[in-house]
């Protein structure tokens, strides 16, 4: 029986081990992706391939992270070994989030279980610089894929194997970087969980998983009992190139435990905008984790009461080879957006606002923050990575030194938020100049469709693109001259009540 202050140490030790990687890998890393944007996420998992404890990095890879332990838990381990994989309908989410997992054992061979870790790489291929084209309509467009394959094998790397990866990807020296970053970040969780079980016994340590991951599970059924049984609906819609895309949620609280039926949603399109469904499982969890449990300690036991329904084929449960490099970072914030629309929670910019920028010299990616949606009893913050995303801008001295680009502005959309009793917050402007020819792809939504307000506030302010003052699509992708800028201006969030006249 583990007493309270154990389960505490324990949920400390595991929530501290997820950071320590986290920071490994951001100072090993080389690409300003993950050294400066942090586009990055670290994980512990049991020997079943239950996530014992996250850090408090990005949603999307975290509440998709154990299908890439899954997709390798059936495997013959060693000590020393490390997989890698990025296929989304083998355990990724899109392409360019490369996954490490590496299994633990003690000193006596016991398989404790796994550290991973998720990595959004500046590229991986494709016939995009950045690997994010906004028009793909396969797989194969989007970069190379890796299903799940033994990159070190008894402490040895692969460095054939990862070379031959890494000549796929543009900045193959870069991309090597970042994956050896990446390993490293998951021996130091190794060794840490080795730490800890040498120290209180492995059969404790097991014990004392088990025990916060029930505990967790208590809180989180507390939480959704608390809300009013009954069924709960929204729809909404995708801003598709061809046209909006349906989504709809059927709610259903009964007790202690919720289910989320997508049925009745799109079918999988042609373009990018599908998704694995893992990544509408990490959404799911998410928005019930704002709603009931912001928190209880984020691990499967949190997740046990939530039972989620996407037929197979769909936009929210794609097959292969339906391209998927928009449905992580858009699909899935719309879903977050859907889950807390049903249970009358204002709605946040709902998009990444995904830029990319580069030619065969230098890619560079970023997602912009926005407005939250304002809650029941507080204004929504400004310029914030909304729901799915949690990284942030890249700094502008860094992209100025490290890239070909120049900012020309960067600050808040003054007024872009819903007004109400509590207001949405505001929205940001960035305005870039490109300082030789390169390509761009944008991938972004709310353009045509504003965030929601909620018990009768104001509708956030939709974002806006534009070439060198020009209109552009939401979803586009083209060349920039040297001395051409591009401008975003994000959407603010949905306010919450209607304000006294």
């Amino acid at each position: 029986m583990i007493d309270p202050i154990m389960l505490r140490v324990t949920a400390g030790a595991l929530g501290a081990t997820c950071e320590e990687m986290g920071n490994v890998l951001i100072r090993a890393a080389y690409s300003a992706n993950i050294k400066e944007r942090r586009d990055c996420s670290t994980g512990l998992f049991d020997s079943e391939g239950r996530m014992t404890m996250q850090a408090e990095h990005i949603p999307v890879h975290l509440g998709a992270m154990p299908a890439a332990v899954a997709a390798v838990l059936n495997q013959k381990h060693q000590p020393g070994d490390a997989w890698i994989l990025n296929d989304p309908f083998s355990g990724g989410t899109h392409l360019p989030d490369i996954t490490i997992v590496t299994p633990i054992f003690d000193g006596s061979g016991n398989h404790l279980g796994f550290a991973a870790c998720r990595a959004h790489h500046a590229d991986v291929g494709g016939r995009e610089p950045g690997s994010m084209p906004a028009d793909s309509r396969t797989l194969a467009e989007e970069g190379v894929v890796i299903p799940p394959t033994l990159i070190a094998a008894r402490g040895e790397l692969d460095e054939v194997l990862l070379a031959e990866l890494a000549s796929q990807m543009r900045d193959p020296a870069q991309r090597i970087a970042d994956l050896r970053a990446q390993i490293a970040a998951c021996h130091r969780g190794a060794e840490r969980v080795v730490e800890f079980a040498d120290k209180h016994g492995s059969s404790l340590y097991t014990e004392a998983v088990e025990a916060v991951l029930d505990y967790s599970e208590r809180r989180a059924r507390a939480g959704i009992a608390a809300l009013a049984d009954g069924e709960y609906r929204a729809a909404d819609v995708l801003e598709g190139i061809d046209g909006d895309i349906p989504l709809k949620l059927a709610a259903t609280v009964e007790g202690d435990q919720v289910r989320l039926d997508f049925s009745g949603s799109a079918d999988q399109i042609a373009g990018n905008l599908n998704c694995p469904l893992a990544v509408t499982q990490s959404a799911c969890y998410f928005a019930m984790r704002v709603l009931c449990a912001p928190d209880v300690p984020a691990c499967a036991g949190a997740y046990r009461p939530i039972e989620i329904v996407a037929p197979s084929g769909s936009i929210l449960n794609a097959v292969a080879p339906a391209a998927v490099a928009g449905g992580n970072v858009e699909t899935s914030s719309r879903v977050a957006d859907l889950v807390l629309d049903a249970f009358d929670r204002a709605q946040g910019q709902g998009t990444m606002n995904n830029l990319t920028l580069g030619n065969e010299r230098f890619t560079h990616y970023e997602t912009f923050g926005g407005g939250q949606g304002a809650c029941p009893d507080a204004d929504g913050p400004d310029g914030v990575h909304v729901a799915m995303s949690n990284t942030l801008n890249t700094p502008i001295e860094a992209l100025e030194l490290e890239f070909p680009i120049r900012v020309r502005e960067f600050g808040l959309r003054r007024g872009s938020g819903g007004d109400g009793v509590h207001s949405g917050g505001d929205g940001i402007v960035r305005e870039v100049e490109a300082l030789e020819p390169m390509r761009y792809s944008l991938i972004a939504e709310r353009r045509r469709h504003a965030p929601r307000a909620a018990a009768g506030g104001s509708d956030g302010v939709r974002g806006i693109d534009a070439i060198d003052g020009w209109p552009i699509a939401a979803k586009s992708v083209g060349d920039l001259d040297a001395g051409s800028t591009i401008r975003i201006e994000t959407p603010g969030g949905g306010g919450h009540g209607k304000p006294p006249q």
